[in-house]
């Protein structure tokens, strides 16, 4: 058992300064960045701003903007561009408008047509005057507000797609399908229905703004956790102050030699590897005579502010390793890491391999990153100026709030998971589709204060590992030290993890690397059971001697099969986990699972 970690004595200005420049950079790399504690003060009252910005960074909103603006001011032929192309839509439109108030057939079709993925006007009643007007212009204002916010000469990539991130976001609050008075599917169901649309929504939002008020979570009575998720039969066989252990009962009368450990990620919990027994990935490779063990996190409080990176590799990984191999006796185990579970494995096997620790017999990753560079549109959250706005947050209340976190994943599918849910649920009156995955992904967790504020520094910003600097106990580790075969997972429409950065885990590594591209984003498509139809996935390997393949080239060569990746995964997972024997015996039973970490609100 591990004793409580306890946060440093009091030290004076420089000293704190000193410690915390060690803590995110190491003592080799304290020349690289001046970092300065920022003051009780200064934290206070960014903490107090943030409650205001939706917790988002004014300095960096306007340091971009200001970039983008005066770039354009700057460019005259940029700035002539635009003025030529507002005037030639705003002709295109008004002779489309002209037309159609004429009863005149448009030869030349609607003047814009919406991108694939945006079904806000796919309906037919979008196509009567003067709700096709409305669309039409809209799509056209976008256009050209997109075009306004690109290629102007001289704005800092980042800035430019800070500004016009924001800019889609003001254009799609406003968007005529969000009002009532301009959307003519509402108003036809509001017609039909005599107005009963409109009061099912009216209790959907008091309903909504009741839980708001209390902060308290929805929970659905149908997904309930132990009972119809998360129910794969198994024992907490560990604890300590920031993991549970689970070992699952085994299912077949023998099973692979080579036990099989998950390292879910910490920013949510870890049963969507084991939802309903459908869509379970734990119950699949019970029922495939696999060994498996599970590792739920601590949902951390304030009294955790001070657990570090490191706290969660050695209390996480390694003192599940050392568990794992202690019950079964097995000599090696199978590792799997999930989103920032494959970020922390990938450290806790590079400095396996650099300490000579050959207990790992495999890797595999889904939906993970290793290289922080191209990190996708979760970079638009993530500079200087906003870390340091959420270290304040975070210094205050000694955490991120789950609410705090889900705002930026929500911003960036802002019309499916924000406008679209406020349009079916209060215009319309519907009520909400709930499934075990959406269940899950309610049920979200805090991060501590200390460890992922050295996450986005250490990561994000200074993308340490990927380039070698990374400091486990003092000493840099090399993911090119890991001579074990990888299996990485990336996921079509990943937006939290894009599928070309999981893809640079070839250039970052010198042993065998199987990828496989699935359909899907970063949770359904992890979450993909065999049966699920509209799937498929491509799949190559490369041996630590064949040449490099970028992404595109692999893309538009590797093999495309339909359906699930999992059986493919587990035909590779079979052949590196041994011969098939007894079941081990089940370690010493705290409680079964899942667990008590799991249930933590």
């Amino acid at each position: 058992m591990n004793t409580p970690l306890t946060p440093p004595p009091l030290q004076s200005e420089q000293l704190k300064s000193e410690r915390l420049a060690s803590a995110w950079l190491g003592p080799a790399d304290k020349h690289a960045i001046e970092y300065r504690e920022p003051s009780d003060l200064d934290r206070i009252f960014n903490a107090w701003l943030g409650r205001f910005t939706a917790h988002i960074s004014p300095a960096a909103l306007a340091i971009a903007y200001l970039d983008w603006l005066t770039h354009l001011q700057l460019s005259p032929a940029k700035k002539q561009e635009l003025v030529v192309d507002a005037w030639r839509k705003f002709t295109r439109w008004n002779d489309y408008c002209a037309a159609h108030c004429n009863n005149e057939k448009n030869r030349d079709g609607p003047c814009v047509a919406p991108l694939p993925q945006d079904k806000r006007f796919t309906d037919p009643a979008w196509q009567r005057w003067p709700y096709n007007a409305l669309s039409q212009g809209f799509l056209m204002y976008q256009q050209w507000w997109h075009r306004a916010t690109t290629g102007v000469s001289g704005v800092a990539p980042h800035h430019k797609d800070v500004v016009t991130f924001i800019a889609r976001q003001w254009l799609d609050m406003f968007s005529p399908s969000n009002f009532l008075f301009t959307n003519p599917v509402v108003l036809d169901q509001t017609i039909h229905s005599g107005g009963s649309n409109l009061v099912r929504g009216a209790v959907n939002a008091a309903r909504d703004w009741e839980h708001e008020i209390r902060r308290s979570r929805r929970i659905d009575k149908e997904f309930v956790v132990g009972k119809t998720v998360a129910v794969t039969p198994g024992k907490v066989v560990f604890r300590n102050r920031l993991i549970e252990l689970i070992q699952y009962s085994p299912a077949a009368t023998s099973v692979h030699a080579v036990p099989l450990l998950f390292v879910p990620a910490w920013i949510m919990k870890y049963y969507i590897l084991d939802l309903s027994p459908q869509n379970s990935l734990v119950n699949y490779l019970v029922d495939r005579g696999y060994t498996v063990f599970m590792i739920s996190w601590k949902n951390p409080d304030a009294n955790d502010r001070d657990l570090s990176m490191d706290d969660y590799r050695k209390l996480g990984v390694m003192d599940a390793l050392d568990m794992v191999t202690s019950i079964t006796g097995a000599p090696q185990v199978n590792a799997v890491g999930y989103c920032l579970g494959g970020t922390l494995l990938s450290i806790a096997a590079a400095a396996m391999a650099r300490d000579d620790d050959r207990r790992l017999a495999s890797i595999s990753l889904f939906a993970s990153q290793v290289d922080f560079r191209e990190p996708g549109e979760l970079s638009l959250f993530i500079d200087d100026s906003q870390v340091a706005f959420l270290e304040a947050i975070m210094w205050e209340q000694g955490y991120l709030d789950t609410k705090q976190m889900a705002g930026a994943f929500q911003l960036l599918r802002s019309n499916d998971l924000i406008w679209s849910r406020r349009l079916n649920q209060y215009l319309l009156g519907l009520p909400e589709q709930q499934n075990d995955l959406t269940a899950w992904n309610a049920d979200t967790t805090r991060m501590p204060f200390r460890m992922h504020s050295e996450y986005l520094r250490r990561l994000f910003l200074e993308n340490s590992l990927a380039e070698g600097r990374y400091l486990v106990d003092g000493k840099p580790i090399a993911l090119t030290d890991i001579r074990v075969p990888i299996f990485s997972v990336g996921t079509l429409t990943d937006h939290v993890a894009p599928w070309r950065s999981a893809f640079k885990i070839h250039l970052l590594t010198d042993t065998e690397v199987s990828f496989l591209l699935t359909t899907g984003g970063h949770n359904a498509g992890v979450v993909s059971p065999p049966g699920r139809p509209n799937r498929s996935y491509q799949m190559a390997t490369r041996t630590h001697h064949d040449p490099y393949v970028d992404p595109d080239v692999w893309h538009s060569t590797s093999p495309r099969h339909e359906g699930s990746w999992w059986p493919a995964w587990e035909s590779w997972l079979s052949k590196r986990s041994g011969e098939r024997n007894a079941s081990p015996p089940l370690g010493k039973s705290l409680c079964d699972a899942p667990g008590t970490y799991v249930l933590q609100p």
